[in-house]
């Protein structure tokens, strides 16, 4: 990037200035969430690495950025003449952050961090590890060295009734309360904007692809305290809260409320949520401490788990999301017919956006689109760009993994499309994908069960081939919230939080052949009650989402009976659910690629 020397080397002067070693620039904001503000894109703009996912370090010598395998080829092409040396982490050779900088720096050396973008529980990891060196909290660098740096933005607020959530902000507060302390003073206190607007059945927009409002909230056994933007909650709203218990403070207080809060008062919130200096006012004015210890919160336990009103606003988004994916589809296809290498990635990720548009009760996507051309699908967050477009041929494979935000639920599906010939090898990916898609649908399991018990299933057909993916088959999603929401998980790796009925999950294996091509199916699943018997609780899924899946590349001889009888019955609800809410024209190509096989 042209221009990143010369904004590395105003961060070097910030830092010479102040005797200061090392900087190191985070990707995020002071609420931890997965998006955030251009405000915020610190890291980007010194470095021009567009990745969501990095971490740089500036010192007086020279500068490297960490980021995981999803963006290695990206960031090489992005970091190109910037000086700035590429570290792949879980990579064998690859520093970690404190291992390097203890290379780089006398055993006097001071690192400095923005302590409103490290929680507390990574900032005192990092200061562990980096011992003897001494980490420094600072001021924000960038509100002196980026000029033209963008403002932040507080957007109007907008209520959601009861009949969208199925649960009042009141009741909401007596259940939280109910895991917390009785028999003394504290103040539970989030930063999570997804949290605070599952909470208080609020939305906004000041954050992109997530419906959400920069916030906290602290909770006591009488008072709810709302921090936000004065200009962004109009008198109704505030009626609203009122009512319902919440009371609003000025977003810039939150701060000072937590300063003075005293020696009395017992402060409990998630160490990885809590900024490192909204933690340090607490302690400094004298406050207690005490984690908040349930995996994802209290809160984000209570958000994952949704009620019947919130499922079935879950079953009517899909059906909207199904009524685009179809016509998108047909789109495709007659695109790819009239006009062989004359459609791009880029023009494809705005259509289907437009024909959920269609829909009133439509809110934007829900993240960037992935639109992945052969060895472009390859890479498994690849993102189509608008000055290197890249044309569709009609052989290979096209992924497309793309959601939606509706009033009422969160979309996030992933298709992958026959669009030419295909070698057998690429066929029998896809199936081994399919089959693995179909096996962790059909699971049935005790209650109790977490998701790493459940990976197998999913990732088995492919490993039986010598084959892996190596990202999770399967994160939580919000009800018109975040599409990547904990607290539960699908993955190799363990997590203690058990799968429970009403936490809506994603179903994704994948396979990725480097330059070549990638394959991913992905639906939403939701935990029910399967039965209860003798041996125990069982619970089983639900498959929520309604969109055709191409079996043209599908190798019917390598699915079972049970398998084929799946995916028939899948397409005959698809066909049954999704027809009625098309033309005719649409109505007959969706009974043409929801027909039985096998």
């Amino acid at each position: 990037m042209k221009n990143s020397s010369q904004r590395q080397a105003a961060v070097r002067n910030f830092l010479s200035e102040r005797n200061i070693g090392a900087f190191i620039i985070p990707s995020g904001d002071n609420h931890f969430g997965e998006y955030f503000q251009d405000y915020f894109a610190c890291r980007k703009w010194v470095s021009g690495f567009t990745g969501s996912a990095g971490t740089l370090v500036i010192t007086q010598k020279g500068s490297a950025l960490w980021t995981d395998s999803r963006y290695f080829v990206q960031a090489l092409s992005e970091l190109e003449g910037s000086d700035i040396t590429l570290m792949k982490m879980k990579t064998e050779g690859t520093p970690t952050i404190a291992a390097w900088l203890k290379e780089q720096l006398s055993e006097s050396g001071v690192v400095a961090v923005d302590g409103n973008l490290f929680s507390k529980a990574d900032y005192e990891s990092l200061e562990s590890s980096l011992c003897p060196l001494k980490l420094a909290i600072t001021d924000d660098p960038f509100n002196a060295i980026w000029k033209d740096r963008p403002n932040l933005r507080f957007n109007k607020i907008f209520s959601l009734s009861t009949s969208v959530t199925g649960e009042s902000t009141s009741v909401k507060l007596k259940r939280i309360r109910l895991q917390l302390p009785e028999n003394e003073d504290y103040v539970y206190f989030l930063s999570t904007c997804d949290d605070i607007a599952w909470l208080c059945n609020l939305r906004g927009s000041d954050i992109p692809y997530n419906p959400l409002f920069a916030s906290y909230i602290a909770i006591t056994k009488e008072r709810a305290l709302l921090f936000v933007n004065n200009n962004v909650v109009d008198e109704g709203v505030r009626k609203e809260l009122e009512k319902e218990g919440v009371e609003l403070m000025s977003y810039e207080l939150a701060g000072d409320y937590l300063l003075n809060l005293g020696k009395s008062v017992r402060l409990i919130a998630s160490p990885d949520k809590i900024s490192v200096s909204l933690y340090e006012k607490a302690r400094s004015g004298g406050a207690a401490f005490t984690p908040d210890v349930i995996r994802g919160g209290v809160t984000g336990s209570l958000k994952a788990v949704k009620n019947k009103t919130e499922q079935e606003g879950f079953r009517m988004a899909m059906k909207n999301d199904a009524v685009a994916w179809v016509k998108f589809m047909i789109y495709l296809e007659s695109e790819i017919k009239k006009r062989p290498n004359g459609i791009t990635e880029f023009e494809l990720a705005g259509k289907i956006a437009e024909f959920r548009a269609q829909s009133p009760d439509y809110r934007g996507e829900s993240f960037s689109p992935i639109v992945a051309y052969g060895a472009n699908a390859a890479l498994p967050h690849y993102s189509p760009s608008e000055e290197n477009q890249v044309f569709i041929d009609n052989k290979g494979f096209l992924l497309v993994d793309t959601g939606a935000q509706y009033l009422y639920g969160t979309t996030d599906t992933t298709r992958t499309f026959a669009i030419g010939d295909l070698s057998y090898e690429q066929k029998c990916d896809y199936t081994f994908v399919l089959k693995g898609m179909i096996n962790l649908s059909k699971a049935v399991f005790p209650k109790g069960t977490r998701g790493s018990s459940l990976d197998m299933l999913a990732r088995g057909p492919l490993c039986s081939a010598g084959k892996m993916y190596m990202h999770g088959t399967g994160h939580g999603v919000g009800h018109y919230l975040c599409v990547h929401e904990g607290p539960q998980s699908i993955r190799m790796e363990e997590n203690p939080v058990e799968l429970m009925p009403g936490m809506v999950t994603s179903n994704e294996p994948a396979v990725y052949v480097k330059d070549s091509y990638g394959i991913r199916t992905e639906n939403l699943i939701l935990c029910k009650e399967h039965e209860e018997n003798t041996f125990g609780t069982f619970y089983s899924f639900e498959t929520l989402t309604l969109v055709p899946i191409d079996t043209r590349a599908v190798i019917v001889s390598l699915l079972s009976d049970d398998e084929v009888e799946w995916l028939n019955g899948y397409h005959k609800m698809v066909c049954e659910t999704i027809s009625p809410l098309l033309d005719s024209d649409c109505q007959k190509w969706l009974a043409a690629r929801c027909a039985c096989i096998g």
